[in-house]
């Protein structure tokens, strides 16, 4: 009787055994999709000529951007001047959103194949071998990497169409009787313009996609604290988390601290070339500078996007930790606050606890330094669970880590003090060209008054 009891029913072994053989075959299943979703962004950056593992494939690649992007449209707008386009200045127009756009293009085909050619790119997403093994993160691996598709696809399309819709206005605006001539124009102005566009977005989407994928691991810290686990343990993967987005404001910080540049710089001359002309400005003429300012802006608000995000999730984890602080010292006894018992004994905290709500929020706290996380650390402290929680939440709030560049911090007001930056340039350059035109018109009114 006494042997049959102690004996664990078969039927539940079994079910046991069938549970952690369906888990395995899950997970290896899963970071075989993941593998395969790396290769084939790793092609795909490879086709774009991001991929400069060799000289030759650096040599290739930039001569075909310097082919498809600059020789191409130069080309174009070659063959297309005509005489009677003088007074729309079509081709002097042309020739700002060439160089706009070719600047900002190779910025990142640089940027991006450096940091790619340096670390390849698992590395360079900081999928790591334990944790792309993971069942739980290798799925969210695989929805972020869709996204990064999704991001491409859909701003390219949205342009793409725009870009259509001026490129064949012109062609009917410059027709001159030969269909094929100008559907050979058409094609050619949209395949430069195509992969230059494609190689902006790309190297915008590649860094939101970084910020993605660390994202999941800020969210999940909050989860981590539901387990009941030792307090270096949860300071080992703040470090962890700290040490990695320091590496990324590292390898990032000059790509978008140059995209940012020539954004800006590109919507003044837009600023100053629309407010000084003295002819006609319409869809025909100046229809590329808004097809160019969209793209811009809309790759700066992505990398804008990715950097304040992590740097919010990051920020966010001093409430986080704060929280779980409360939650497990208001569930132990009142003995139990200081860490011992009535007798002396160490009161740990419960095994379990409800869910934690992870507020993703801002809060915009100062940056500490980034060290890279230590390696063989022994616990030899006596203090009590309490104090040691303590000492995590101050260390916590105390180091929140967050994208930075140059020690500035990306977020909601970084972003807002650049807001308000654009806006002062702006109003500066509306003010001083409008005034300047209004004073030469004057002038000349003055002279021709008889």
């Amino acid at each position: 009787m006494a042997a049959v009891e102690c004996r664990p029913p078969e039927p539940e072994a079994d079910d046991n055994d069938n549970s952690i053989h369906v888990s395995l075959i899950d997970a290896i299943q899963n970071f075989t999709d993941l593998d395969i979703s790396l290769n084939k962004l790793e092609r795909f950056l490879r086709v774009l000529g991001f991929c400069q593992y060799s000289i030759l494939s650096t040599a290739l690649s930039w001569l075909a951007f310097f082919v498809i992007s600059i020789i191409v449209p130069l080309l174009v707008a070659y063959f297309t001047y005509c005489s009677n386009c003088e007074r729309y200045k079509i081709d002097h127009f042309e020739l700002e959103v060439l160089v706009s756009q070719s600047i900002a293009a190779a910025t990142s085909l640089l940027c991006i194949s450096h940091n790619l050619r340096k670390y390849r790119i698992r590395k360079l997403l900081f999928v790591d071998r334990y944790h792309g093994q993971l069942t739980q993160f290798s799925e969210l691996y695989l929805k972020k990497i869709r996204v990064f598709y999704y991001l491409v696809v859909s701003w390219m399309t949205i342009c793409f169409l725009l870009k259509i819709t001026r490129a064949v206005t012109r062609a009917v605006y410059l027709y001159d009787g030969s269909v094929l001539w100008s559907i050979g124009i058409v094609v050619a102005s949209l395949v430069s313009w195509a992969y230059s566009t494609i190689i902006f977005l790309v190297g915008t989407a590649l860094f939101h996609l970084v910020g993605n994928l660390q994202v999941i691991h800020f969210e999940h810290f909050g989860k981590l604290l539901e387990m009941d686990m030792d307090v270096l343990v949860y300071i080992n993967e703040h470090m962890r988390l700290t040490y990695y987005l320091c590496k990324i404001s590292h390898r990032f910080r000059m790509f978008l601290l140059l995209e940012y540049l020539i954004v800006t710089a590109s919507q003044c001359i837009v600023l100053l070339q629309t407010t000084t002309n003295q002819g006609i400005i319409n869809f025909v003429n100046a229809g590329d500078f808004a097809v160019l300012s969209i793209v811009q802006l809309v790759g700066l608000l992505i990398c804008l996007n990715a950097a304040a995000k992590i740097s919010h999730r990051a920020q966010g984890l001093g409430s986080v930790a704060s929280r779980w602080h409360a939650l497990v010292t208001c569930n132990n006894d009142d003995t139990s606050v200081s860490g011992l018992s009535s007798d002396g004994r160490n009161v740990e905290a419960p095994k379990t606890l409800s869910q934690l709500p992870v507020n993703n929020s801002e809060g915009d706290l100062e940056s500490a330094d980034c060290m890279p996380p230590p390696t063989n650390i022994e616990l030899t402290s006596t203090m009590s669970s309490y104090h040691k929680r303590q000492a995590f939440v101050a260390y916590v709030q105390s180091n929140p880590g967050g994208f930075s560049i140059f020690g500035w911090k990306v977020d909601r007001l970084l972003i807002n003090t650049l807001f308000f930056v654009e806006m002062t340039l702006v109003t500066f350059l509306l003010g001083m060209t409008l005034t300047i035109k209004a004073l030469l018109e004057f002038l000349l009114w003055e002279k021709l008054e008889p």
